[in-house]
């Protein structure tokens, strides 16, 4: 019988650094054929895993495998899912809405691959995947750790800010913070905090105008307030694109991170 997470078809994708294989996959979620792409670094060996969540939404923000080998190359098998209705995946997308189950079944892709160390899969989310990447670490509660960079937390403050994205919003999720309250508040993962186990990093830049510091410091309030394990990485003079120099630092940063997180007990 077939399972969310697992591999349908997996096809050779044009690799931009020699030292990483990347593969277009076709996985299974919720009976969706999802489409990602999947780094693996060619040296033998098992490694931790590491669920990229992308941000935007269709072609905006969409995956690049640069970015997914460059994480791979610091030594992790990296799964990142277009999410449904991209690139000839099935479904449609609605922002943080059933398209959490495409992360949630990357998640299961992750556990599932036979390189992957056991309960060593790291949950990742870039600007709207910040959003995805808590409410994964909310539903996989043995994550190693949750990352969330230049990442959204409160999706009716998104509607209130980006005034270029109230039409989809509305469109996607089915009107605005007023009219559909509780499809924004399950959009939201700062209600459901209590529940997170997996040590959070935040890093955000304080000039950031697609997604303002003030979800980082909400988030950040909030773990602080519960009690939970997190960190924060804030810089004063960065958007939400970080120089060249400055993102590759913070990604060996962030890797290193990752890896010094112990594996936490599950209460």
């Amino acid at each position: 019988m077939r399972q969310d997470g697992q591999i349908l078809e997996k096809q050779i994708f044009p690799s931009p650094n020699p030292q990483v294989k990347l593969y277009l996959v076709t996985y299974l979620s919720e009976g969706l054929r999802i489409k990602g792409l999947l780094a693996e670094p060619k040296q033998v060996g098992e490694y931790e895993g590491f669920l990229y969540l992308r941000g935007g939404i269709k072609n905006v923000g969409m995956v690049r495998p640069a970015r997914i080998a460059q994480f791979a190359s610091e030594g992790f098998i990296v799964f990142a899912p277009f999410y449904r209705g991209n690139r000839g995946g099935e479904g449609n997308e609605d922002f943080a809405g059933k398209d959490r189950h495409d992360a949630f079944s990357g998640f299961m892709l992750l556990q599932m691959h036979p390189r992957v160390l056991a309960k060593r899969i790291h949950i990742f989310g870039f600007s709207r995947g910040g959003v995805m990447a808590l409410l994964t670490g909310l539903e996989y509660d043995h994550a190693a750790s949750v990352v969330t960079w230049g990442g959204v937390s409160d999706v009716a403050l998104t509607y209130v800010e980006r005034i270029d994205m109230r039409r989809m919003m509305k469109r996607v999720i089915g009107g605005s913070p007023k009219t559909s309250q509780e499809e924004y508040q399950w959009r939201t993962p700062l209600y459901e905090m209590e529940a997170m186990k997996p040590p959070v990093l935040i890093i955000h830049g304080n000039l950031d105008d697609n997604v303002t510091i003030e979800h980082a410091h909400r988030l950040e309030k909030r773990l602080q307030t519960l009690g939970k394990k997190v960190e924060t990485w804030y810089f004063e003079h960065y958007t939400h694109y970080f120089p060249p120099a400055i993102n590759r630092k913070i990604v060996k940063d962030l890797c290193y991170w990752m890896k010094q997180q112990s594996n936490h007990d599950i209460i």
